[in-house]
This record gives structure tokens, sequence and C-alpha cells, in this order.
């Protein structure tokens, strides 16, 4: 985890995949001699960077095989080398680690099992189950064009047409599928298919359509190099690889429910042959994440990076998970939303309101406070000594004194907000005007400082005004007797001008303005929020020269912020904003 401070813990949500597994416990579905009975995965492909989707998946996986003592497996579904990098790899474990979750569990003889697995650990294992699929007739190769193959298929419409190869003989399929291997023939040449009944051409179900098997792709694969030149499908991996690693719950999102009848015919046809034990493995389908304001397709979300919209697979605009790290989420508060949203079967959309506010729930009670003045405007304390500095102090957190308290000098010029000032005040408008006529200049305490009184302001040959003038009241210092005999409605925040640090601060808001970019055939680039990044220079407390990369605190009055794990420097952080205080984001 990413802090040490302790943050909400979430009561577990009821869903109906708990209740499969209660069912299954309760009668001893999968009792099987030293393993638990409870053992899921997290199966992502190596093509990409993790979203905040994939968060909910790897919290629901972890999260279920924490909750019911079981285990849960991180498996790379590496049988696509054309599209697959180390990057990608690195990146997804160090987004489960973040995450807070480990694939490593210790055993009672004090070893460790790594259930750190890869699709192409069981190349070899995939390869033989081909082959036994072909020699009973369940299998064959088929040579027909793309093209045509498309063609036969058919639609949701059309029943498909038999492959003119479809009866091929099977010592003709198993030569062919062999050469296939041994690199004889070019990508596209031939394809292995399965044959999951004699009319499955017919079939409502598209996918079980002869799906393939097995297509040949000469091109080097990370971990096995040119060893193959075919490569397994991922419908056909995926069940043989759940089944070779004793997966109980095969948890997927509802697009997959229609490949569940192969995943069943796979497992039960070699289980039929000896391949696997009984039970074998069940899919489950649950509705994926569908989260407003952002989208997260892969393909479009490389679009983003790659056409310059956004700053890399990091920036913290990004709906990835290494965006959202480095915009300063914890991972305490994405387990808290994964948790909080549930899992249902209906697909619904979730406000991203509810990810922010898990995120103000989680930060809250254990960021630091700090002062931060965002928009300047010189304030200029016109009977203050000249040269005279004074400490003030206040709580680094008001809710927990065992924090200890937090000091910073008061001088004769201040920095205040831009918003602190109104030359003309509106009604109910109890921060800095000047004196009229008929009555004296507003009287403001400077927070944990002195009461003062406006007593003029200066403007700039623009007519901007670019300075407060105030006099204070020596008696009224805050924490100090005389302090008790002023009464003032406004309280500001300020720092002083000598010694406020200025530093670089990003105020990210959402990247889009369409609740819905990624719907209806829209096109999201058009749909981009102009003010999604603001770069500006705050002046900060002194203290905040200290703050480290990943250092999470509330800017009081403005939200919480993080030092930039990037582009922060030893005594000169930059700031990301991670979330204002309270929701106040408006479409423009």
């Amino acid at each position: 985890m990413s802090n040490d401070k302790k943050s909400p813990t979430p009561e577990p949500t009821s869903n109906f995949l708990r209740a499969i597994i209660d069912h299954d416990q309760a009668a001893g579905t999968y009792a099987r001699d030293d393993l638990p009975t409870v053992i899921t995965r997290f199966p992502p492909e190596p093509n990409g960077y993790l979203h905040v989707g994939h968060a909910k998946s790897i919290c629901l996986n972890f999260g279920l095989a924490r909750d019911y003592q079981g285990r849960c497996h991180l498996r790379f579904d590496d049988t696509n080398p054309a599209k697959e990098e180390q990057e990608y790899v690195d990146t997804i474990i160090d987004s489960v680690k973040w995450l807070g979750f480990n694939y490593d569990y210790p055993k009672a003889d004090g070893t460790v099992e790594h259930h750190l697995h890869y699709a192409s650990d069981y190349f070899d294992q995939l390869y033989a189950m081909a082959e036994y699929l072909i020699e009973q007739g369940y299998a064959y190769v088929d040579s027909q064009s793309a093209d045509d193959m498309a063609a036969n298929r058919g639609n949701f419409n059309t029943p498909g047409k038999d492959s003119p190869f479809r009866n091929r003989p099977v010592a003709e399929s198993l030569q062919i599928f062999r050469d296939m291997k041994a690199g004889k023939y070019a990508d596209g040449e031939h394809i292995l298919r399965a044959k999951v009944s004699e009319d499955a051409m017919s079939s409502p179900n598209m996918n079980l359509r002869d799906p393939a098997l097995y297509r040949i792709r000469h091109a080097h694969h990370v971990r096995t190099g040119d060893a193959w030149c075919i490569y397994p499908m991922y419908d056909y991996t995926h069940p043989i690889s759940d089944a070779l690693e004793n997966i109980t719950h095969s948890l997927c999102t509802l697009e997959f429910q229609d490949h569940r009848p192969f995943y069943d015919w796979v497992l039960a046809t070699l289980s039929k042959g000896g391949f696997f034990k009984l039970p074998v493995p069940h899919q489950y389908e649950f509705s994926r994440l569908n989260l407003t304001y952002v989208v997260m397709s892969k393909r479009k979300l490389r679009q983003l990076v790659e056409d310059g919209i956004v700053n890399g697979w990091d920036d913290p605009r990004m709906p990835t998970i290494v965006g959202l790290r480095r915009r300063g989420y914890t991972p305490e508060a994405i387990q808290l939303f994964c948790e909080r949203i549930g899992v249902t079967k209906a697909d619904s959309w979730i406000d991203m309101s509810t990810l922010e506010g898990c995120l103000r729930e989680d930060l809250d009670p254990k960021a630091p406070r700090a002062t931060a003045v965002l928009r300047p405007l010189k304030l200029i304390i016109d009977n203050y000594p000249e040269g005279l500095s004074e400490e003030c102090t206040s709580p680094v957190h008001p809710h927990h004194p065992e924090m200890g308290v937090r000091t910073f000098p008061i001088t004769r010029e201040l920095w205040i907000e831009e918003e602190d000032f109104m030359e003309v005040p509106s009604k109910g408008y109890f921060r800095y005007s000047p004196p009229s006529d008929d009555k004296p200049g507003s009287r403001v305490r400077l927070r944990h400082g002195y009461v003062t009184e406006c007593t003029g302001f200066d403007k700039d040959e623009n007519g901007k005004v670019v300075a407060v003038h105030v006099n204070y009241f020596p008696d009224s210092k805050s924490g100090t007797p005389g302090s008790d005999n002023y009464k003032v409605k406004g309280n500001i925040h300020w720092v002083s001008s000598a010694t406020a640090l200025p530093a670089e601060v990003r105020l990210f808001e959402r990247l889009f303005n369409d609740p819905h970019p990624d719907a209806g055939g829209k096109d999201f680039t058009q749909l981009l929020n102009p003010n999604a990044l603001e770069t500006i220079t705050a002046y900060l407390e002194p203290g905040m020269s200290a703050a480290l990369p990943d250092q999470r605190y509330q800017f009081e009055r403005h939200g919480y912020f993080v030092a930039d794990r990037v582009d922060s420097q030893p005594g000169k952080p930059v700031f990301n904003r991670i979330v204002t205080l309270k929701d106040s984001f408006v479409a423009k």
C-alpha cells in the first residue's frame, strides 16, 4: 500500500459471486487435497497499460481470494507476440502490487508459492492437446482464405457453411498441423479449427461455429523467442490455462458470456482425454465498469497517447492505473470504490463523482494540511514593522493532534487569493473590501495571525488590482488573550511573500466534457475538455519545500494535492491537484 495511515475499511458488498462461492463452499464443490477451495486469476494481455476498469477486476479477483482464504494468480495471456512487450508485463505487475495485492502465498512449511504465470508456460501442453483434438476428430486444419472463411461463417441472421476442409482426413490434418509448427507455411495459409458438433456452423452462437484454435504467426515472442511460429487463440488457451492452474471460479466480464459454451466444451472434451481432473473450473460473468467522463478502450487510450493529446500513459488525466497513481489516487481509495460499486450482471454507468468521493473519504483523515495561494494578490500590512517576522502555528491535521504542528512566518507583505478582495463587494461578501464614504474598510482575520482592516488598494496601468493595503491590530493575534475581543466574519489563508515557496501547480480536471465520450459512435477527440489542465505558479508555506514525490496534502480551502512523482526535484516539488474538496466539476 502507498500509505501507512489508516484508511476507510469497506464492508463487503453483497453480490451474486459471493453467493455462488458460498454455495460451492457449503457443497464442497472444490474440496481437493492440499488446494484452497477458492482460486481465482487475473489474466491480462500484456499489450497495453491497465486502466481503472482492470482495477475492478484486480480488486474483485484478489479480494475474493483474500476473503475466502484462497489465492489469486496473475497470469499473462501472452499468445499474440505481435502486440506484446516486456514494458507492459512490467507495468502490469507493478500496478497489481501498487493496488495492494500479491500473488506470492506462504506455505505452512515456511516456503512460498509463486503464482505469477504466463500462457506461454503452457505452449507445449496446449500443442499436445491440440493434436489430441485432431486425432479424436474434434479439430481440423482449414486451408480456406481469410475472406472465404469469413463469408462461410455467416452472421447472426444467416447460418454458416461447412468448410470444404471440414472432413479432411485426420492424418492429413495432423501432418499439416505439424508442418505448421515446423514453419513450413506462411502466415494465414492454414488455421486449426475446432469441430464442436456436426451442425456447429448453424449454431445461433457465433462463437461455436468452428472457432479457431491455432493460427500461423511468424513473430518473435518476448519469452519463447522464435521457438514457435504457431500460437494458440485466447478462447482455446484460457480454459486450459485455468484448468492447469486449478482455478475454481473464472471471472470474466459480460462480453465473454457467449464464449462460455466453448469454454465448457474445451474442458469437458479434454477431461475425457484424461488431461484434467474433475471438477474443472467454471466461468462466471459480471458487468464491466462503465465510468463517466473517460474512455477505456485500449485503442482510444493509445490514440490519446500517440496523437499527443496527453503526455504519455501516466498523464494524470488518463484513467490508466499509472495515470491515477501519478494524479495522486491511493490504492485504498480505488479498493474502496471497487467494493462500494459492487458486482452485478446489469450494465450501468458509475458517475466519476463516486470514485472522487471515495478518494476524498480516504484522504481526509490522513492527508496533512498545508497553506497554498493559487491566484496570488499582494497584501501589504502598512503598520506592520519593516523587517519584523513572527511565527504562526497551525496543526498538521485538525483532528489528529499527534501529527504535530507546523510553523510559518507572518511578515509585512503577504500573498492572498485574488478572490479575497472585491473593490465593490457583493451582498454577503466578508473578505477584503475598501473603505467607502459611509463605512470603513472590512475587517478580516488572517488565519492563525492577526485581525486586519482594509485601508485601500493599488491598480496597475490596465486597471487591475495589484495590491491591497491593510492595517493590523497588534493585540489580535490568534491564540493570545486579546484575540477574543475581535469578532469578524472573514477568515482567509495567506503566506509570507518573503518566505513563500513558489511552485508549479497543475490543476487537473476531467479529460472530457461529455459524460459518455466512448458511446454512441461519437468522435471522442471532439469532446475533450479544454480546461482539463491548467499550469500555474502558486505560493506555498515554506515547509512544503521538503515535500517528497508521492506525498499527498490537503491544501486548505483548495483540495488535495500530491508532489508529482516524475517532475518533482529535491527542494522544488511540482504539485498535481488530485481532487477538489467538493464535487464542483461543470462541463464547459
